[in-house]
């Protein structure tokens, strides 16, 4: 699955991506198809298809994912009024890209989750 993973594919440069901040184990990209204003991803460098495939030796990078998105969020000045952060997991629950990633969404108001 790496292989051929749209995500996998862009941390390895093999896609492009404007990448906003990166480290040993996430990027941070805008996406391509934004749901807001300011719609950003953080994808984990590692491989993971989704929050279901998450054990708990990987704890440390699901608080790095969250820490470089708030950070992320105030350089993009997002605190001030508000962003919201997602995870999607599975198709039904709208996860379009099997590879585990957090939207950060903002720029303007966002209306209630169902």
């Amino acid at each position: 699955m790496a292989q051929s993973c749209l995500f996998c594919r862009i941390v390895r440069g093999e896609l492009p991506g404007e990448r906003l901040y990166e480290d040993d184990e996430v990027i941070i990209i805008r996406d391509i198809a934004p749901a807001a204003p300011q719609h950003l991803l953080v994808i984990p460098r590692r491989h993971l298809g989704s929050l279901n495939e998450v054990g708990v030796e990987d704890e440390a990078l699901l608080g790095r994912m969250v820490l470089a998105a708030v950070r992320q969020a105030r350089d993009q000045g997002l605190t001030m009024r508000g962003y919201r952060l997602v995870m999607n997991c599975g198709r039904d629950a709208g996860q379009g890209v099997e590879h585990l990633h957090l939207h950060v969404l903002g720029g303007r108001q966002l209306g209630p989750i169902a």
